[in-house]
């Protein structure tokens, strides 16, 4: 494996109750640094519940989340904002596509990055030297990310008509814009052609070893879960069933009977 063992994100007997619904139930979780982590399993195992907890959707009925950041001390996030995890160095996409799609594709990832911008409602509305220099060293961050994911030509695009596939892309760049040491990814290769695909994979692959970023995706899509995972989480029925290689994961005959299928092949 690439990933280093020391581990950036700690999940411990991680429960989600709505109610006498039980989402989550006793997940362990461990991610390394620049660690690339899949966690599949049926519709309904409690996948984006989990993502849910992570960011402080929602906070857990029992269990505990840590996380490291590079270089700081080891934080209990359980019940943490969703802001305050944003600027600890979490970010994240979802399942349906969140752009804003009538702003412009720099526009969409310099929202992003205000985040990390100093500037109150005063410098906003004063609009003195030092807030129009903050906003420019935002629009020329937000321009960078938008190289690194093949964007960059167009970024005065409305982002509605982006492809699909650039749609997509173009959400990872406004997570990427928030500088995190932890990506979340829900879903991201849904809806895809297999050469939008291909592109998602080789991005993400480029996010985890040029800017050092773990990431942990949901994904159903199997030859790329497969081909780019250090590690496979696997959930049924809101419990943790099996994790391992995707060696492993593949020839593990409890993911075969409970996900998989018997004539599951990454070729297929």
């Amino acid at each position: 494996m690439r990933f280093q063992m020391k581990n950036l994100l700690e999940i411990n007997k991680l429960s989600m109750l709505f109610g006498g619904l039980r989402a989550v139930s006793g997940v362990d979780l461990k991610l390394g640094q620049q660690e690339i982590a899949a966690l599949i399993g049926p519709n309904g195992a409690g996948k984006t519940t989990l993502f849910n907890c992570i960011t402080g959707i929602y906070v857990p009925t029992e269990g505990e989340i840590f996380v490291t950041p590079p270089g700081k001390e080891k934080k209990k996030i359980n019940g943490m904002q969703i802001n305050k995890a944003t600027e600890l160095g979490i970010a994240r996409t979802f399942q349906n596509i969140r752009l804003f799609p009538n702003m412009t594709v720099l526009e969409n990832v310099m929202i992003g990055r205000h985040c990390r911008s100093r500037a109150g409602v005063l410098g906003a509305v004063l609009r003195d030297s030092a807030t129009k220099r903050e906003e420019q060293a935002i629009r020329d961050f937000s321009y960078q990310v938008l190289v690194k994911v093949e964007l960059a030509d167009q970024v005065d695009e409305m982002a509605k008509n982006l492809p699909y596939g650039a749609q997509r892309r173009l959400e990872i760049a406004r997570a990427m814009a928030t500088e995190p040491f932890l990506l979340l990814l829900d879903e991201p290769a849904a809806g895809m052609n297999p050469s939008e695909t291909s592109e998602l994979r080789e991005l993400i692959d480029r996010i985890r070893n040029d800017e050092g970023i773990s990431v942990l995706m949901i994904e159903h899509d199997m030859k790329m879960v497969m081909g780019i995972s250090d590690r496979i989480f696997v959930l049924d029925y809101w419990e943790k069933i099996a994790e391992g290689t995707p060696e492993e994961i593949r020839e593990n005959p409890v993911v075969i009977k409970a996900y998989l299928g018997e004539d599951f092949s990454v070729n297929a």
